[in-house]
């Protein structure tokens, strides 16, 4: 697939998983952490018109000048912005408005990637905006999700669940792998986040890694022996975090008459028991592997052994901070404060899950969020 075609599908992609909503669904903002539908929009042209159309094309005329500030999310080098809890408030421009702007920087983008010389920077950048908004498509389903399950009478937006559908069957076996030198990060030549750069060596001792992730039938073992009231299982930020948050299972799940249901974008529904757990924290996926007497892989472990088992269906927490790699150099500008700027206080996840968008996958990729994130389709591998 040539860039303009990959500019083309992954723009589509972004208009078709929107298309579903009410216009009433566009706007709230159900926490500080999700995003409304209608802002997810607006900013992931905003990339395309302020990293590519303002710089690289002649006498180009800007969409709305107050765009620049509505829809910067975190670029310090960009300008001012609005805060982030309260992109819900950005009720004018209208939903309308919004897919006017899509539209209009989507003309001038395809008629820059038809130019007979493109220029190299030109096209990186453009590929870096397909990858950028290719994220916000997993985070557009993410907060979507977590709206639409603060309504009471839980609506039904798509007719896959996304999740609840998976099956994780195999019986439970650990994969041996042998102490050593290996290579960890990205050396090919393909696009791959900065993050992923400064390819180099490790040395891991001896350990075990799971065929397969912890289903929603173990993780209910979890919760019947009063894990979640046991301190000895948690990290002490974990610990304050449930108590402090009253927090007793999985995010969306509910029980009732001994029943537990969860809560889907196809609806809510009976809760698949052989479906891998997901949308749990960093200390609860910590706090289960204590309980089963294993721990969670590090990244590095987890990159060393990927190919011996399959992957893609929920994000997977590791045992590993976010740090840079040996030899990492942030970029200049804007582009540079794209992963460097956060490599503090935050946790690596690997792998994909069922909502992330085709072609964002690979071994290399380092994901990474607060510890006591659960709205992303997080699960569990356990190591040993």
């Amino acid at each position: 697939m040539n860039i303009i075609e990959a500019f083309k599908v992954t723009r589509n992609l972004t208009n078709s998983l929107c298309k579903p909503l009410k216009i009433e669904d566009y706007t709230p903002q159900s926490a500080d952490f999700a995003s409304p539908p209608k802002w997810h929009l607006a900013h992931t042209t905003w990339f395309f018109e302020q990293m590519i159309l303002k710089p690289f094309v002649k006498d180009y005329e800007v969409f709305d000048s107050e765009f620049s500030f509505l829809f910067n999310s975190y670029y310090n080098t960009m300008g001012k912005r609005i805060a982030s809890h309260e992109r819900g408030l950005i009720t004018r421009p209208s939903v309308d408005g919004v897919y006017e702007y899509r539209a209009y920087v989507d003309k001038h983008i395809e008629k820059l990637l038809s130019a007979s010389q493109l220029d190299k920077a030109v096209s990186d950048l453009v590929v870096l905006g397909v990858n950028h908004e290719q994220q916000h498509q997993e985070l557009l389903i993410t907060d979507i999700k977590y709206t639409l399950s603060r309504n009471p009478i839980h609506p039904k937006l798509y007719e896959i669940a996304y999740a609840n559908t998976l099956q994780e069957t195999e019986a439970l076996e650990f994969i041996d792998v042998g102490e050593g030198v290996y290579t960890i990060g990205s050396h090919k030549n393909e696009f791959c986040y900065d993050n992923e750069l400064g390819h180099h060596r490790v040395f891991l001792e001896n350990y075990a890694i799971a065929n397969r992730l912890v289903t929603n039938r173990e993780y209910i073992a979890f919760i019947e022996a009063k894990a979640y009231t046991t301190s000895k299982y948690w990290l002490d930020d974990g610990w304050c975090f449930v108590n402090s948050n009253n927090i007793k299972h999985p995010l969306y799940w509910e029980q009732e008459d001994h029943t537990w249901y969860v809560y889907t974008l196809a609806g809510r529904v009976l809760l698949n028991l052989d479906a891998p757990v997901m949308h749990i924290s960093f200390y609860e996926a910590h706090a289960y592997a204590n309980f089963k007497n294993k721990r969670l892989a590090t990244e590095f472990e987890w990159e060393v052994a990927n190919a011996q088992f399959h992957w893609g269906k929920t994000w997977e927490w590791t045992n590993s901070a976010y740090l840079p790699y040996p030899n990492y150099k942030q970029g200049e500008g804007a582009v540079g404060e794209y992963n460097g700027k956060f490599m503090i206080n935050l946790m690596v996840l690997k792998g994909s899950s069922v909502a992330t968008s085709p072609n964002h996958s690979r071994p290399t990729y380092r994901n990474f969020f607060s510890p006591e994130t659960r709205w992303q389709f997080s699960g569990i591998r356990l190591a040993k």
